[in-house]
């Protein structure tokens, strides 16, 4: 078990944390006006299915309550990124899919932030990018399982 006063433990999180307070900041910065962070991320995830998703199963892999998803779905609904409907095999649940609106408005966001993406991954060198993210895919699955 590692002790919480350990230096790597201490580091790890530090770094994480700041690691992530600052991509959120240059990302949010970099995305077209309008879009927030969480709306391109939820979009990206979507994309990237090959399946609709229940908003139970995207609460999940984002870690979010079932109100704060809601809130995402519905603005993301509203501006016709997603398609929101009833799931016919059961009609408790909802399906959700990203539309070809939402595909476009990915791509563009992905535009905006792929030039400040590119320079960091020069600024820190694509071989070391590389061999991190094996590391922070574990951490990732590691945090989902709890």
């Amino acid at each position: 078990m590692v002790d919480i006063q350990d230096p790597i433990a201490a580091s790890l999180f530090s770094e994480l944390f700041m690691v992530d307070q600052l991509a959120r900041g240059k990302l949010g910065k970099a995305l077209p006006k309008g879009m927030e962070l969480s709306h391109f991320t939820m979009l990206n995830h979507l994309y990237q299915q090959t399946e609709p998703r229940t908003p139970a199963q995207l609460a999940k892999s984002f870690a979010l309550t079932r109100g704060a998803l809601t809130n995402t779905l519905s603005k993301l609904e509203w501006a016709g990124h997603i398609h929101v409907s009833p799931d016919w095999d059961d009609a408790r649940r909802k399906q959700v899919v990203i539309s070809p609106a939402g595909r476009r408005a990915r791509n563009t966001a992905l535009e905006s932030i792929t030039p400040m993406v590119m320079e960091l991954i020069e600024r820190v060198g694509s071989d070391r990018i590389r061999d991190a993210l094996p590391v922070l895919r574990d951490l990732r699955r590691s945090l989902l399982e709890d």
